[in-house]
């Protein structure tokens, strides 16, 4: 657990550090290539992606990401980049922030306490996000989670608790956020999910061996993940990691009938 500090702010320098550790990845990649073509309209999206940020950033700062995804597979894609409602952090001293559910302790490694409540509750409302596209008639196989940090945790819970299988998850340097016993809930459907899961080695926010405890615990559901270290990377997201995500989505992909 953290130790009471007697200078507030200086213990709450590391979420803000990471906060700005995405943002400040996200822009450098957006200003870093040209912009591609505007895509023609079209009537129905054909593919959904939900990016889920992380603790203290916003929905809009994330918008970037999609500019990278420039294939043709991707120009019926529907994107959307939620903002997480303004909740107090346990492990910033009680302060108020975007955050989907609490965190009490920073680092978080494999055993850090579990806000499983309050991730539940979060997974209803992302679950209502894609009811809503999927009822707008995209394929739940079309249907793709993200997220970094806490949104990776959360993404995770989201897959697994969907009752439908979906396109995939795809976890950047987050953590599993409940219990194994919350794996009695997985559907047979959701065990078909394909979850791919990034983790840098570096990582000193969520620890490496936080990452490291997801497939495992995947296992026991009897499910695999695509596990990939990245070395020399802390706690953000990085070119590669979304050059590698681009085509994980694209081989995913069904074609619409």
């Amino acid at each position: 657990m953290l130790v009471a500090m007697t200078k507030p702010i200086s213990a709450t320098k590391p979420i803000v550090l990471v906060t700005l550790a995405s943002v400040a990845t996200i822009l450098f990649l957006f200003l870093s290539r040209p912009n591609p073509p505007a895509p023609k309209p079209t009537s129905m999206a054909r593919s959904f992606v939900l990016w889920l940020h992380g603790l203290g950033d916003s929905g809009p700062a994330n918008e970037p990401i999609k500019t990278l995804f420039t294939s043709p597979e991707f120009k019926l894609t529907k994107w959307s980049f939620p903002s997480a409602p303004p909740n107090p952090v346990t492990c910033n001293h009680g302060a108020v922030m975007p955050s989907w559910f609490d965190i009490h302790e920073i680092p978080i490694t494999a055993d850090s306490p579990k806000d499983e409540n309050g991730v539940l509750q979060a997974v209803k409302n992302v679950h209502a996000m894609i009811d809503k596209e999927i009822a707008a008639g995209i394929s739940p196989n079309n249907v793709f989670v993200c997220g970094f940090s806490q949104g990776g945790a959360l993404t995770l819970a989201s897959v697994l608790l969907y009752p439908k299988t979906l396109g995939g998850g795809a976890v950047f340097s987050g953590w599993v956020p409940f219990n194994s016993s919350i794996l009695d809930q997985v559907s047979p459907d959701a065990k078909r999910t394909p979850i791919s899961w990034a983790h840098g080695i570096d990582d000193r926010t969520v620890l490496f061996e936080a990452g490291q405890a997801g497939p495992p615990f995947l296992a026991k559901a009897g499910m695999s993940c695509e596990f990939k270290a990245y070395p020399g990377l802390g706690h953000s997201i990085n070119n590669e990691e979304l050059r590698n995500l681009e085509p994980w989505i694209r081989a995913r992909l069904q074609s619409s009938s």
